[in-house]
């Protein structure tokens, strides 16, 4: 892949990403990730390697986690993708307690992706699965039985 080639084709994902999620209802979190098509969200994560949670967010929930960036207060640490051979810009991650709106996620969405994370591992010959439960997941990294988990934005 050459160093400035997109790691997903968006043009391909648009029209996809119309059928992945209906309007995103005003409930919580958990309701919202239940709402997704995860049939057609996996299909797109096989053939492209991302896929797009439309309205997964509101505009005013995006904005909120947008402006937490600047604030290195809310991050343990940055990583500049330049200095590590991972192409331009950067990514933070973020400290504990994690907002309220990145913990409500984290376990919804993991609940849909262990699944295929396991599917991936198995047809790579990586002997890891990921259990049914974010819990579960955590507590495994917290006794060191994997590599140690974090939220980035």
């Amino acid at each position: 892949m050459a160093p400035d080639a997109p790691i997903c084709e968006i043009g391909a994902m648009k029209t996809a990403a119309s059928k992945t999620i209906h309007s995103a209802p005003e409930s919580g979190i958990a309701a919202r990730v239940e709402a997704i098509d995860w049939p057609q969200a996996s299909r797109d994560l096989d053939a492209y390697g991302c896929t797009v949670l439309k309205s997964l967010l509101t505009v005013d929930e995006c904005r909120a986690l947008s402006a937490l960036y600047p604030d290195d207060a809310h991050f343990r640490s940055r990583v500049v993708m330049g200095r590590h051979g991972f192409g331009r810009g950067e990514y933070k991650y973020f400290s504990y307690p994690l907002p309220e709106l990145i913990a409500e996620l984290r376990p919804a969405l993991y609940a849909q992706l262990h699944g295929v994370a396991n599917r991936w591992n198995e047809a790579m010959g990586i002997d890891i699965r990921y259990p049914e439960k974010h819990a579960a997941f955590l507590e495994r990294c917290r006794t060191g039985e994997a590599d140690a988990v974090a939220a980035a934005i």
